[in-house]
């Protein structure tokens, strides 16, 4: 989970919410991914599936049954759904979502008995760390939103500056024979 960690890490630096995953497979690191979905301009480009399709590619396959997914933050529906698919053994989350987490927190997907796979969920692993790296990043986002507001509040009751300089408007003069073919 510290390497994921380091991963959410890599996240924030770039400007991403701070949610990183690393894949394993029997010890061993095999990938690991970072959100990327505003830099890639990627809506599902989530640390969880950039982990999965970097190990999906590095190891020839998209069935991974034998590798295990350490992630930060508790997975949402897509991402869950896609581990399941993938067919993983294990996925061990550290904070949980209340908003859109899925493996206990708004439902659990993972528990369902009607799906076709079942994958074994480990969650509150160095929750803490995490948790604190999310809410320090949107802290940090709250604040620069501020500033940037009273900014512009400061900007606006200066009537002394200079304002942009507006044009005069005035009419056209052409007629429809100007243009022929029109």
């Amino acid at each position: 989970m510290r390497l994921a960690l380091d991963q959410a890490h890599n996240a924030w630096l770039v400007g991403e919410v701070p949610v990183g995953a690393v894949l394993m497979r029997q010890g061993q690191v095999i990938a690991t991914g970072y959100n990327r979905p505003i830099t890639t301009h990627d809506p599902t480009a989530h640390a969880e599936i950039v982990a999965l399709r970097h190990a999906a590619q590095l190891l020839g396959n998209y069935r991974l049954p034998e590798c295990e997914l350490f992630v930060t933050l508790e997975p949402c529906a897509m991402c869950a759904m896609a581990m399941m698919h993938a067919r993983l053994k294990r996925v061990v989350f550290a904070a949980p979502d209340p908003k859109t987490g899925v493996a206990g927190s708004v439902l659990n997907l993972f528990g369902e008995r009607q799906l076709n796979h079942h994958t074994c969920i480990q969650g509150g692993v160095l929750a803490e760390p995490a948790a604190r790296l999310l809410r320090q990043f949107f802290a940090e986002r709250r604040e620069a939103a501020r500033q940037r507001r009273e900014q512009r509040r400061a900007a606006a009751a200066r009537p002394d500056e200079p304002s942009i300089p507006v044009g005069d408007a005035s009419p056209l003069d052409f007629s429809p024979k100007d243009f022929p073919s029109l």
